[in-house]
This record gives structure tokens, sequence and C-alpha cells, in this order.
């Protein structure tokens, strides 16, 4: 784990962060929605995480005024297990913290049981349901927050 680079993302990240999304998520995020999370979006944080010179995971959030939202956050799936989503996570908190957060919210999958374990390893609670939140399925979103 001592090998994982965490690094604000570029866009020539974005292709890498495209695949760990494709693997990731039913209904992922394209190119564009990245190209302009980091280029435009004045408000987007981005980071990758990087191990061997390879992108194996990024984590993305919104900062605004003093409340942050994740965005979206993946590894690789050859690489989860080994605390890179912890570790890229943990950063996250982090940076929000040093640029004036002081609460971070999420929505996760109320069949995500891994994720929502990690969540609530790092101090996340249960903050309420957002219902039918994901369109591929209609599956409720948990959200989940933190103070920073």
């Amino acid at each position: 784990m001592n090998d994982l680079e965490i690094r604000p993302m570029t866009v020539d990240d974005i292709n890498m962060v495209c695949e760990i999304e494709h693997h990731s998520f039913s209904v992922p995020w394209t190119k564009d929605s990245f190209y302009r999370e980091i280029v435009t979006n004045n408000f987007a944080i981005y980071h990758v995480a990087v191990h061997d010179q390879k992108v194996v995971g990024y984590c993305g959030m919104w900062l605004v005024l003093d409340e942050t939202q994740i965005t979206n956050i993946a590894v690789l799936p050859e690489y989860r297990g080994k605390g890179f989503g912890e570790r890229l996570l943990l950063h996250a908190m982090e940076t929000a913290k040093s640029k004036g957060g002081s609460i971070m919210t999420l929505e996760v999958r109320v069949s995500n049981r891994p994720a929502q374990g990690l969540y609530e390893k790092l101090g996340f609670a249960p903050g309420g349901i957002r219902k039918n939140y994901y369109s591929d399925n209609q599956e409720d979103a948990l959200v989940m927050w933190v103070n920073l």
C-alpha cells in the first residue's frame, strides 16, 4: 500500500478513469462528464490513485462553502480489498477539511454493503434514503454523512 500515489486528476487520466467507471458502475459517466468536472467546474476536486504507474482508482467531490459531496469513488476490481479505496476517501476527507469543509456526504446503493462498511469505518453515519435514486434499476440510495 505504500507504493500508492494519490494526485490531482488531469485530462490525460480521463481514459483510464472511464475504464474504471465501466468496471464499477452500471451507468458510467462519460469522458465529457469528467472533462467538464476537472476543466470547468470550480467546485469539483478529483484525485486519482496510481499504483505501479497505472491509474487504479479515483475519487471526485464537490466542495461548496463548507459542505462536501462525494460524486464518485471507484477502484479497478483487481485492486479492491487492498485499502486503495480507503486511502482515496481519507485523502478526500483531508483535502476537504483543509479547504474549509466541515461536513461530507455521499450516496451509496442500499445493496452495497462492502462500500457502506468502509464508509462506516471512516465515521460516516446513515442520514436518510433517496427513493429510486439509481436510474438503472430504481434502487434506493442510502445517504451517509460525516463531520470533518
